[in-house]
């Protein structure tokens, strides 16, 4: 069995005393692993770096065995994303929702999300937004999109302003005013024809939303915990733009 794929790596983690066993996010074969030999060596372990994308030929006796990995550079981006918080914990945050998924399902668009994903990591807004909706790829994808393009009860596709927490659909702001203690608030960026650009408060409420949907279809009926970089690539994004924020105003000072 042979074949050949673009990959993003997710992570690598030691076997025996040379090789490792290496998870790739690949365009037409989903997420899978693969052993590469020598992978501990100073020549190759730069390349086998979280967030790197590679090109790969993956070769194996039987479809059902692990297989072995031959891995040649495309986009070395581990040393650039290493240097900001944002980008580490998000590249980690991402990597835990793929693995969500069964291994070796195809997810072509997940893939070319991933992507533009790695492209804006070093942009914290831009990153927020663009995990947000990566998440809300990943629940659909899992079988439990959400429906924010018409209000769940008039049908309208306008003014719409929360979303039910119960059937993760959209609901407009005269049809759900008399719920709206009970409803997810819906942040203006994720409606379809949006092009301003989130501001901390409301990715911040995108996050608890994507949240709400994640716990209760995905981590409680599988009795998994919430991936902790989660929650520090949210504080990482905060507290780059109230750093923003500040030094904005400092220079605006006279």
């Amino acid at each position: 069995m042979e074949w050949r794929d673009e990959g993003i790596i997710l992570g690598a983690r030691r076997h025996g005393e040379t090789s490792v066993i290496l998870e790739v996010m690949t365009r037409t074969h989903g997420r899978h692993l693969g052993l590469v030999r020598g992978g501990r060596s100073r020549k190759q372990q730069p390349l086998l770096q979280s967030g790197n994308r590679v090109e790969l030929i993956w070769r194996a006796r039987l479809d059902e065995h692990l297989g072995m990995f031959q891995v040649e550079p495309v986009a070395l981006n581990a040393a650039r994303l290493m240097e900001s918080a944002v980008a580490i914990f998000g590249l980690q945050t991402v990597a835990a929702h793929l693995r969500l998924l069964p291994e070796r399902d195809p997810h072509s668009g997940l893939f070319e999300t991933l992507a533009i994903v790695l492209d804006h990591l070093e942009q914290p807004e831009i990153a927020a937004a663009l995990i947000i909706r990566f998440e809300l790829l990943i629940l659909e994808e899992l079988g439990f999109g959400l429906d924010l393009t018409e209000c769940a009860i008039t049908g309208q596709r306008t003014e719409l302003a929360y979303v039910s927490p119960k059937s993760g659909r959209a609901v407009s702001a005269e049809a759900g005013a008399p719920w709206r203690d009970k409803l997810f608030p819906l942040p203006s960026f994720l409606q379809s024809e949006a092009r301003e650009q989130a501001d901390i408060a409301a990715l911040e409420a995108a996050f608890r939303l994507t949240s709400h949907f994640f716990a209760r279809h995905v981590y409680e009926p599988r009795g998994v915990n919430v991936p902790e970089s989660r929650a520090a690539f949210i504080v990482a994004v905060r507290r780059f733009i109230q750093q923003a924020s500040a030094q904005d105003v400092a220079r605006a000072l006279p």
